[in-house]
């Protein structure tokens, strides 16, 4: 099985599932996945953020677990990676201001590379100026961002999520299951019931 090499861009306040399940769930089936956040060296963390729907007119926030990253941001070459992961929650806000940041998520776009962002992921997409004409989900307070970005906001289910060529977006993270099987889908992973058996 040979398999992916996937950067995840993370930040302090990124949402806790949307950080953790990525992360996770891509090294399960096989990939390789670096997690990095400017300012940090392997080993160290960042903390997460829970962010939940329980009735009120936008999402709550609690504190989350501590994340350690795996990477050195320093030492990132985009160009050696196949794919590019960016979480949600508040992170992206600050994410967005490092030059670096834009210019490797900009890579990716440039060199037609798998990408995927989920909920306030998207704030990054249009910050790098990366979503004109391509259609994107997101958190629905990204609306005015991914349409004066250019993009076309896709007004799904929490639970769904779209592709547009090589870039796959989500509204939160109850769209999980949807947000990583069009990713794999995407990156050209095959899981086979089977037997169990993993090809990526």
């Amino acid at each position: 099985m040979t398999g992916k090499r996937i950067l995840m861009i993370v930040g302090d306040y990124g949402e806790d599932y949307e950080t953790m399940v990525p992360f996770q769930a891509l090294l399960a089936v096989g990939h390789t996945v670096h997690a990095v956040c400017p300012d940090k060296k392997p080993g160290d963390t960042i903390a997460t953020s829970i962010h939940d729907f329980e009735g009120a007119q936008t999402y709550s926030e609690k504190r989350g677990h501590n994340f350690a990253v795996n990477a050195s941001f320093d030492d990132v070459k985009p160009e050696s990676y196949d794919a590019l992961v960016i979480p949600g929650g508040r992170a992206p806000e600050y994410l967005r201001l490092n030059a670096r940041v834009i210019e490797m998520t900009r890579h990716f776009f440039d060199a037609g590379k798998p990408v995927a962002a989920v909920c306030h992921g998207a704030q990054i997409l249009a910050a790098a100026g990366v979503l004109k004409g391509r259609t994107c989900s997101a958190y629905p307070a990204c609306r005015p961002e991914v349409e004066l970005a250019g993009g076309i906001y896709a007004d799904i289910a929490i639970d769904a999520a779209v592709t547009d060529r090589n870039l796959v977006t989500a509204p939160a993270w109850p769209a999980h299951p949807a947000w990583l099987a069009q990713f794999l889908d995407v990156l050209g992973t095959s899981i086979s019931h089977s037997g169990l058996s993993l090809a990526a």
